[in-house]
């Protein structure tokens, strides 16, 4: 584990400036830089975070975080679905096929919890007892488990908007333009997998796997797994040991970070709080040992991306 000194140190250099415009037509996204070109998506991890639907900060290595622990985790699942990735050339980087992704998103939930309007726990304490189609028990509290992992699929929302429910009947009818019922078979088994795959790892690390999203997609007519998987941004990690039925776990996600814009009293709107070193320095500290916790790895940062050994491996890739 980095010292706290090595990570306060860092924040200045988060702010990377490199020009990776000759990887190809440039897309920026909240949380990464993607630039494609000859069938091959280049991923250029950033520092930036994302909380509320708006990039609010800046965390030193965290994008390295993100990029190695999803390279790692599509190394654990492989056997179950192949995904994008192509090579790691940089902690960075990730060069990855380009893909068709599907018009879904699936949220995979082995607790019921959650605050926002889609939000299994929210529409549970409104008296939905079938929320996207799924029976549920009554009785059940506050981040309690699941009787089983179940799937929550949702429309993939545009930049700045908000996800929208679909049904399991909705996908299972083949009513979701691109996604034919065989599909949707595939994907619910798959996903299920994937999940119990986390579920079991994270236990060994003394985490739980609360819930999680899955991007997929086709490539070359095949299923696939074509965004990050199980990090601290797609999942909901709680630490195994604070977890008690009808208490507030602790979190080992992204999710510290609303929390701490909520204390603020910032919910979203107008301009955010600035985060003060020392919270900074804590957020990249939680990011690295929740790597550390889950690949039984000590985290090494690399270099800032260098843009001659970027277009080395892609050469090489062809």
């Amino acid at each position: 584990m980095l010292t706290h000194e090595q990570i306060l140190n860092a924040i200045p250099e988060c702010l990377d400036q490199t020009d990776f415009r000759e990887l190809g037509e440039k897309y920026e996204g909240k949380v990464r830089d993607v630039y494609v070109q000859n069938g091959r998506r280049t991923l250029i991890t950033t520092d930036r975070i994302s909380a509320f639907d708006r990039v609010l900060g800046l965390i030193p290595f965290k994008g390295q975080v993100l990029n190695q622990l999803s390279a790692w985790w599509f190394a654990q699942t492989a056997d179950i679905v192949p995904n994008h990735l192509i090579s790691v050339p940089d902690p960075n980087v990730t060069i990855a096929h380009e893909a068709q992704p599907l018009p879904v998103e699936i949220v995979v939930r082995g607790y019921i919890t959650g605050v926002t309007k889609t939000s299994l726990w929210y529409l549970y304490e409104q008296g939905d007892r079938r929320p996207y189609g799924i029976s549920l028990p009554d009785g059940l509290q506050k981040n309690d488990p699941l009787p089983r992992p179940i799937i929550t699929p949702t429309t993939k929302a545009e930049k700045g908007g908000h996800d929208e429910r679909l049904t399991i009947h909705d996908l299972s009818r083949g009513l979701v333009a691109g996604v034919s019922p065989a599909l949707w078979r595939e994907i619910e088994h798959v996903a299920i997998l994937l999940f119990q795959r986390g579920q079991a790892i994270a236990e060994k690390a003394g985490l739980i796997l609360v819930d999680t999203k899955y991007e997929m997609g086709v490539i070359n007519g095949r299923l696939a797994l074509i965004d990050e998987i199980h990090t601290p941004d797609s999942s909901r990690y709680w630490l195994a040991e604070s977890y008690q039925p009808g208490t507030e776990p602790e979190n080992f996600d992204k999710e510290f970070l609303r929390k701490w814009y909520a204390a603020q009293g910032y919910r979203g709107d107008g301009t955010p709080p600035t985060m003060p070193d020392d919270f900074i320095a804590w957020v990249a500290a939680r990011y690295i040992a929740a790597y550390e916790k889950l690949t039984g790895e000590s985290f090494t940062p690399g270099e800032r991306p260098v843009i001659e050994r970027i277009k080395q491996n892609l050469t090489q890739s062809r």
